[in-house]
Protein backbone atom coordinates (compact mmCIF):
# COMPACT_ATOMS: atom_id res chain seq x y z
CA UNK A 1 0.00 0.00 0.00
CA UNK A 2 1.11 3.52 -1.11
CA UNK A 3 1.89 6.27 1.99
CA UNK A 4 -1.06 8.54 1.65
CA UNK A 5 -0.40 12.88 1.74
CA UNK A 6 -2.96 15.16 2.75
CA UNK A 7 -3.03 18.62 1.32
CA UNK A 8 -4.64 21.63 2.25
CA UNK A 9 -6.02 24.16 -0.17
CA UNK A 10 -6.21 28.03 0.68
CA UNK A 11 -2.60 29.27 1.11
CA UNK A 12 -1.16 25.63 0.02
CA UNK A 13 -2.39 24.88 -3.39
CA UNK A 14 -4.55 28.00 -3.77
CA UNK A 15 -3.01 31.67 -3.60
CA UNK A 16 -5.91 32.99 -1.12
CA UNK A 17 -3.42 35.67 0.07
CA UNK A 18 -2.64 36.95 -3.46
CA UNK A 19 -7.03 36.89 -4.49
CA UNK A 20 -7.08 39.17 -0.86
CA UNK A 21 -4.43 41.59 -2.13
CA UNK A 22 -6.14 41.90 -5.76
CA UNK A 23 -9.84 42.56 -3.56
CA UNK A 24 -8.04 44.91 -1.53
CA UNK A 25 -5.83 47.24 -4.19
CA UNK A 26 -9.31 47.02 -6.12
CA UNK A 27 -11.01 48.82 -3.40
CA UNK A 28 -11.66 52.70 -3.24
CA UNK A 29 -8.84 53.53 -1.05
CA UNK A 30 -5.95 51.24 -0.21
CA UNK A 31 -3.75 52.26 1.68
CA UNK A 32 -0.69 50.08 0.83
CA UNK A 33 1.29 49.10 -2.50
CA UNK A 34 1.39 45.57 -3.63
CA UNK A 35 5.17 45.58 -2.19
CA UNK A 36 3.84 46.09 1.38
CA UNK A 37 1.12 43.57 1.17
CA UNK A 38 3.64 41.06 0.00
CA UNK A 39 5.88 41.87 3.09
CA UNK A 40 3.59 41.68 5.63
CA UNK A 41 0.70 39.93 6.83
CA UNK A 42 -3.08 41.54 6.70
CA UNK A 43 -3.12 41.36 10.32
CA UNK A 44 0.46 43.45 10.67
CA UNK A 45 -1.32 46.32 8.43
CA UNK A 46 -4.70 46.63 9.05
CA UNK A 47 -6.88 47.85 12.07
CA UNK A 48 -9.41 45.71 12.86
CA UNK A 49 -12.12 47.35 10.84
CA UNK A 50 -10.31 47.37 7.82
CA UNK A 51 -9.36 43.32 8.48
CA UNK A 52 -13.29 42.16 8.94
CA UNK A 53 -14.38 44.27 5.93
CA UNK A 54 -11.65 42.49 3.61
CA UNK A 55 -11.95 39.11 5.76
CA UNK A 56 -15.81 38.90 4.82
CA UNK A 57 -15.51 38.50 1.46
CA UNK A 58 -15.25 35.32 1.93
CA UNK A 59 -18.76 35.00 2.13
CA UNK A 60 -19.15 36.36 -1.13
CA UNK A 61 -20.19 34.12 -4.07
CA UNK A 62 -17.72 33.07 -6.12
CA UNK A 63 -14.46 34.09 -3.69
CA UNK A 64 -13.23 30.49 -3.73
CA UNK A 65 -13.71 29.86 -7.75
CA UNK A 66 -11.24 31.95 -9.25
CA UNK A 67 -8.40 31.74 -6.64
CA UNK A 68 -5.08 31.35 -8.29
CA UNK A 69 -3.19 28.23 -8.18
CA UNK A 70 0.07 28.31 -6.48
CA UNK A 71 2.68 28.51 -8.64
CA UNK A 72 4.00 25.20 -8.87
CA UNK A 73 1.51 23.10 -7.08
CA UNK A 74 0.14 21.38 -10.47
CA UNK A 75 3.51 20.31 -11.43
CA UNK A 76 4.23 18.49 -8.34
CA UNK A 77 1.08 17.59 -7.08
CA UNK A 78 0.66 15.52 -10.60
CA UNK A 79 4.62 14.01 -9.66
CA UNK A 80 3.33 13.05 -5.86
CA UNK A 81 0.41 11.31 -7.73
CA UNK A 82 3.43 8.89 -9.31
CA UNK A 83 4.20 7.93 -6.05
CA UNK A 84 1.53 8.82 -3.06
CA UNK A 85 -2.42 8.80 -2.67
CA UNK A 86 -3.23 12.72 -2.64
CA UNK A 87 -6.20 13.63 -0.77
CA UNK A 88 -7.25 17.07 -0.59
CA UNK A 89 -8.07 18.15 3.19
CA UNK A 90 -9.97 21.27 3.06
CA UNK A 91 -12.14 23.14 5.46
CA UNK A 92 -15.73 24.13 3.65
CA UNK A 93 -18.64 24.42 5.61
CA UNK A 94 -17.60 27.74 7.45
CA UNK A 95 -18.14 29.39 4.35
CA UNK A 96 -21.81 29.04 2.80
CA UNK A 97 -20.59 28.90 -0.55
CA UNK A 98 -16.80 27.12 -0.55
CA UNK A 99 -17.61 23.90 -0.88
CA UNK A 100 -19.20 24.00 -4.15
CA UNK A 101 -16.69 26.70 -5.48
CA UNK A 102 -13.62 24.32 -4.03
CA UNK A 103 -14.95 21.50 -5.85
CA UNK A 104 -15.72 23.49 -9.02
CA UNK A 105 -11.73 24.80 -8.54
CA UNK A 106 -10.34 21.47 -7.82
CA UNK A 107 -12.23 20.02 -10.91
CA UNK A 108 -11.00 22.75 -13.08
CA UNK A 109 -7.31 22.73 -11.83
CA UNK A 110 -6.46 19.68 -10.58
CA UNK A 111 -8.78 16.94 -12.69
CA UNK A 112 -6.63 14.09 -12.46
CA UNK A 113 -7.45 14.48 -8.42
CA UNK A 114 -11.16 12.66 -7.97
CA UNK A 115 -14.16 13.56 -6.12
CA UNK A 116 -12.80 9.83 -3.99
CA UNK A 117 -9.61 11.93 -3.12
CA UNK A 118 -11.71 15.37 -1.48
CA UNK A 119 -11.51 15.47 2.27
CA UNK A 120 -14.07 18.91 2.64
CA UNK A 121 -13.48 18.99 6.42
CA UNK A 122 -13.44 20.99 9.83
CA UNK A 123 -10.60 19.18 12.24
CA UNK A 124 -7.55 17.93 10.51
CA UNK A 125 -7.24 15.53 13.49
CA UNK A 126 -9.16 13.04 11.81
CA UNK A 127 -6.71 12.20 8.86
CA UNK A 128 -4.75 9.42 8.58
CA UNK A 129 -2.03 10.46 6.43
CA UNK A 130 1.36 9.97 6.83
CA UNK A 131 1.97 13.79 5.50
CA UNK A 132 -0.02 16.58 6.01
CA UNK A 133 0.85 20.23 3.75
CA UNK A 134 -0.48 22.91 5.76
CA UNK A 135 -0.48 26.96 6.50
CA UNK A 136 -2.07 26.69 9.47
CA UNK A 137 0.18 25.75 12.46
CA UNK A 138 -3.02 24.42 14.49
CA UNK A 139 -4.06 21.79 11.68
CA UNK A 140 -0.50 20.60 12.48
CA UNK A 141 -0.34 20.94 15.87
CA UNK A 142 -3.70 17.91 16.09
CA UNK A 143 -2.33 16.18 13.35
CA UNK A 144 -0.66 12.51 13.84
CA UNK A 145 1.62 12.14 10.60
CA UNK A 146 4.40 14.29 9.97
CA UNK A 147 3.48 17.81 9.55
CA UNK A 148 4.75 20.42 6.95
CA UNK A 149 4.22 24.11 6.88
CA UNK A 150 3.34 26.04 3.93
CA UNK A 151 5.44 28.85 4.11
CA UNK A 152 3.09 32.16 4.47
CA UNK A 153 2.86 36.15 5.93
CA UNK A 154 0.70 34.75 9.01
CA UNK A 155 2.87 31.51 10.13
CA UNK A 156 6.54 32.77 9.79
CA UNK A 157 7.00 33.61 13.05
CA UNK A 158 6.37 29.17 13.19
CA UNK A 159 9.30 27.44 14.50
CA UNK A 160 7.54 24.41 15.42
CA UNK A 161 7.30 22.97 12.24
CA UNK A 162 9.37 21.76 9.14
CA UNK A 163 8.98 24.61 6.66
CA UNK A 164 8.57 24.50 3.11
CA UNK A 165 8.44 27.83 1.24
CA UNK A 166 7.44 26.42 -2.26
CA UNK A 167 6.30 23.63 -3.95
CA UNK A 168 9.68 22.65 -5.25
CA UNK A 169 10.87 22.47 -1.41
CA UNK A 170 8.04 19.76 -1.19
CA UNK A 171 9.46 17.96 -4.19
CA UNK A 172 12.60 17.80 -2.67
CA UNK A 173 11.80 16.27 0.08
CA UNK A 174 9.03 13.70 -0.84
CA UNK A 175 9.91 13.00 -4.57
Amino acid sequence: MRERIAIDMDDVMADTHAKFVQLYLAGETPRYTLKELKEKSFHELFDEDEYNILSRRVYEPGFFRDIPVMEGAQDVIADLMTKYDVFIATAAQEFPNSLREKWDWLQEHFPAITWHHYVFLGDKSILNTAYLIDDLPRNLRTFQGEGLLFDALHNRDDKEFRRVKSWQDIATILL
